[in-house]
Parts: C-alpha cells; sequence; structure tokens
C-alpha cells in the first residue's frame, strides 16, 4: 500500500488541536481500485487533489460547503482546505483588528501576546516536518485491519453521519484534556493567553496530537478515510472563527451551534466558566451532557492561576515539570497515580476535579501579564519575527528537498528563536545576549547557504 515518495504532509494548528492537512502521504488500502474519483466535488481527471475554489474555501471556514461539493472517493483527492484557508486566516485577524477599533477604539490584541501565540503554532508544528501527521496514519492503519463494514462514500447519510462522529469525538477528547491532570498540561497551552482573538486559535501544544488520534479510531471501523479527513478539517477549520470578541451573539444559533459566545465561556477563568462549553462544531453535546453554560458575568481570560510568560518553551514544559513535582511530593502510591490522571484540581482528600470553592474569584481588577517594552523594541521583535516566519514556511516547501541535517539545523534555530522573542517580550536581562548570539548564527548558517528566504531579494536585507 505504498506510500508516494515523501512529501510531507503540512499541517496547521488552531482551535485547541492539530490536524495533518496533506493527505497524498499516505495511501489507504484499496485507494488504487477503481475510476479516480469523479466526483461529488474538485477531484482533479487523474485522480489528484485541486485547490477548491476561494468561494469553496471560504464556506469551508464556517463548515458550510454541502456533501455534493465535499464528497471524494479517494483520500488522495481530498483538498487540503486547511492550508488554502490560511490567505483567510491572515484576512480575518486583519478585519477583526479593524472592527475592534471601530467598535471599542483598542485593537483586539497586543504584540506580545500575539507573538507568544503564534510562537506556540509553530513550534507545535514542527514536529510534523519530521513526521507524518498521527491522525491519518492511526485511522488509516484501523479501516486497513480492522474495518467491519465500509459506508458509501458518495451518500449524504455518509457525509452527516462523520460531521457527528468527528464533533462527537471531540467534544470527549477535549472534556477529558480538561479532567485528566496529564493532558490539561498539553491543552493548557491554549488556555494559556490573557486575551482572547484569532491570534488565540493558533496557539498550540506539542504533545496535545500524541493523545488525541485514538478517540477517532472507532469511525475507522465503518466510515471511509476520505470523508474522515474532509471532516477533520471542517471542524478544525470551524473554530478559528469563534476566537473573537468582535461578534456578540448569533440569535437561534446558539442553540445548536458553538458560537464565540460560547467558546469565550470556555476560554475565562471565572468560577462559572471553569469545565464548560467543550464543544467544537455543535453545542448540543454540552448541552445534552451538562456541561453547557452561558456567558452571563464579563469572562476574565486565561489559567486560573496565569503564568505570566511569553517564553513557548516555557509555556510548553512548565506544566510537566510542575506534575513531575507534585507527583513525588505527594505521598503514597494511588495518591501518586491521582496526580496524574484525576484533574488538574485534585488533591488528597478531594473530589476527582478539587474543589469549586478554591477556583480564585475574579474581582474585575485583574491586569493581564505585559511587561513595559520600549516601542523600538517592539518594532524589532515584530520584524525579526516575520523574518523566522518567511523561514519557517520555506522550510515547509522545501523539506522533501533538504538533507536531514540541513531539517534539523533549521528547526534548531527557529527553537532558539522563538525563545529569544519570549524573553525579549518579557524584557528580561539576559535576553539581549540570546538575540546577539542567535543574530550571529544566523548570519553564519545564511552566508554559508544553510538557510535561505522565499524572496531571493531580501537576502542582503536580512543579513542586515
Amino acid at each position: 500500500r505504498g506510500e508516494e515518495a515523501r512529501p510531507r504532509g503540512r499541517a496547521l494548528r488552531c482551535c485547541g488541536r492539530s490536524v495533518g492537512v496533506s493527505v497524498r502521504a499516505v495511501r489507504p488500502r484499496g485507494a488504487e481500485r477503481g475510476q479516480p474519483g469523479r466526483a461529488m466535488a474538485a477531484g482533479s481527471e487523474e485522480g489528484g487533489p485541486r485547490a477548491p475554489a476561494p468561494g469553496q474555501q471560504l464556506r469551508a471556514l464556517f463548515y458550510a460547503l454541502p456533501p455534493g461539493e465535499s464528497s471524494f472517493r479517494s483520500l488522495e483527492e481530498v483538498p487540503d482546505y486547511v492550508e488554502k484557508s490560511i490567505p483567510f486566516f491572515i484576512t480575518f485577524i486583519g478585519l477583526e483588528f479593524a472592527v475592534s477599533w471601530i467598535q471599542k477604539r483598542k485593537l483586539s490584541g497586543r504584540i506580545n501576546d500575539g507573538i507568544s501565540s503564534l510562537s506556540l503554532g509553530i513550534l507545535s508544528r514542527l514536529p510534523d516536518v519530521l513526521f507524518r501527521s498521527v491522525d491519518l496514519i492511526s485511522y488509516i492503519y484501523v479501516w486497513d485491519n480492522y474495518r467491519l463494514f465500509e459506508l458509501p462514500w458518495d451518500s449524504p447519510w455518509t457525509w452527516y453521519l462523520t460531521l457527528l462522529g468527528v464533533d462527537f469525538a471531540y467534544y470527549f477528547f477535549h472534556r477529558i484534556s480538561h479532567e485528566v491532570n496529564i493532558l490539561w498540561a498539553a491543552h493548557q497551552v491554549h488556555h494559556s493567553s490573557e486575551d482572547y482573538n484569532l491570534f488565540t486559535a493558533l496557539r498550540q501544544s506539542v504533545l496535545q496530537k500524541y493523545t488525541s488520534w485514538m478517540f477517532n479510531l472507532p469511525m475507522a471501523l465503518f466510515i471511509p478515510p476520505s470523508v474522515f479527513a474532509v471532516h477533520l478539517q471542517f471542524n478544525l477549520l470551524y473554530q478559528f472563527w469563534i476566537h473573537t470578541e468582535v461578534i456578540t451573539k448569533l440569535g437561534p444559533l446558539e442553540w445548536i451551534l458553538n458560537t464565540p459566545s460560547h467558546h469565550r465561556v470556555h476560554h475565562g477563568r471565572n468560577p462559572y466558566c471553569i469545565d464548560k462549553n467543550y464543544g467544537g462544531t455543535l453545542i448540543i453535546w454540552d448541552r445534552i451532557f451538562g456541561t453547557f453554560e452561558a456567558e452571563d458575568a464579563k469572562v476574565v481570560y486565561g489559567l486560573t492561576h496565569p503564568v505570566n510568560s511569553f517564553d513557548p518553551i516555557m509555556l510548553q514544559l512548565r506544566p510537566l515539570a510542575h506534575i513531575w513535582n507534585t507527583f513525588w511530593a505527594t505521598p503514597g502510591f494511588c495518591n501518586k497515580l491521582s496526580v496524574i490522571f484525576k484533574g488538574p484540581g485534585w488533591g488528597p482528600g478531594k473530589p476527582r476535579l478539587g474543589l469549586p470553592e478554591e477556583i480564585p474569584v475574579i474581582t474585575g481588577k485583574e491586569v493581564p501579564f505585559n511587561p513595559v517594552v520600549p516601542a523600538y523594541l517592539n518594532c524589532y521583535a515584530v520584524v525579526h519575527f516575520a523574518v523566522i516566519v518567511d523561514l519557517y514556511t520555506e522550510l515547509l516547501a522545501t523539506v522533501s528537498t533538504l538533507s536531514q541535517g540541513t531539517v534539523l539545523l533549521r528547526i534548531g534555530f527557529i527553537i532558539l528563536s522563538l525563545a529569544s522573542f519570549g524573553l525579549l517580550m518579557e524584557n528580561k536581562s539576559k535576553a539581549g545576549i540570546l538575540e546577539i548570539i542567535r543574530c550571529l548564527v544566523f548570519i553564519g548558517v545564511y552566508r554559508l547557504g544553510y538557510f535561505r528566504s522565499q524572496f531571493f531579494f531580501l537576502g542582503y536585507a536580512y543579513e542586515v
């Protein structure tokens, strides 16, 4: 069941999880049989993926492509909806800034928090440069070896059943990620921002994708991978636009769909917001299983105990260090296991999810972590972060042509850069030394040809 020759799956993370969107890299058994997928959508005549039209791509962001436009015979024909949505992400972020300025005379985000969110998104993507998507690999393995029966790929009933199945699986994965401490240690990265905007949607964990895949496997017993791959992307894309404050209520849709209002509650640290509204696309699961809460008092965002950092490495690893220290400090073998597998608020003698009265009270006077940084340093960080984004996207585009050593060198430099930017945004005393070292490393490897820009005319400017 041969894999095609080394194209690496691209992925983008947003909204609390990740998904590899290059489906060409893995071929399920039987994909070579029959005619290349005709149909119902924009599969090419050769059976390969074809980019959806801009109007279709825009509707995909809102889960508004019907079965007739998004059903495919084989996995190879499924478009990379997430990758093709990146221009829309950028457009919507700019639009959110504009609308927020018009509504409130203030921008919807801060430079330090925005760079931190994007840094975490890039950092969480880097393992996928080396390894293929866990979601699709595991799903196809179960489909190839253990499926019970096969639903028709071109049936609208299969399409709608998969919509429900993917969202139901996401609800339970998301809920367990809040209720099991070791899973929360990964997922809390997404909640660590004290802002709530479209940047927050891209704020992700490196580790979370290595646990989320198993919740989708029951569908692999009967739902074709091509149908699953479409809905995995649609479910992800839908959750991007709900990370905003510029949209208030959506009327009757609030009863069925996850909306910005419902998801604001999920990101709140107010006591009434804790462990509520886990749905991805639909809010009906929360209403059914008793985890729904309507937006009421003004939501204060972030963790109940803020981490007060913009360093992406520390944000990823500190929760694991906390579990490690608590594990060894807690007496009794059963209690040690409870540190790992019960809720993040658990302690000896407490209920599984902790005591609600221990959640810090919101006074309305909470001030987000926002160190004073000179304006020139903010400008410096933005310009250098843009350079890293250019190098990162160039790495994604050329990874299959690079040697393993060059790939690892580029990944190492990107990690060094993101850590340096985090320290600069915190105005740490040692940030300047690290930044000088980083720039010298850049000059050396750039002149040796290990780095290159997508835009050849910027080479000299980068060195400057």
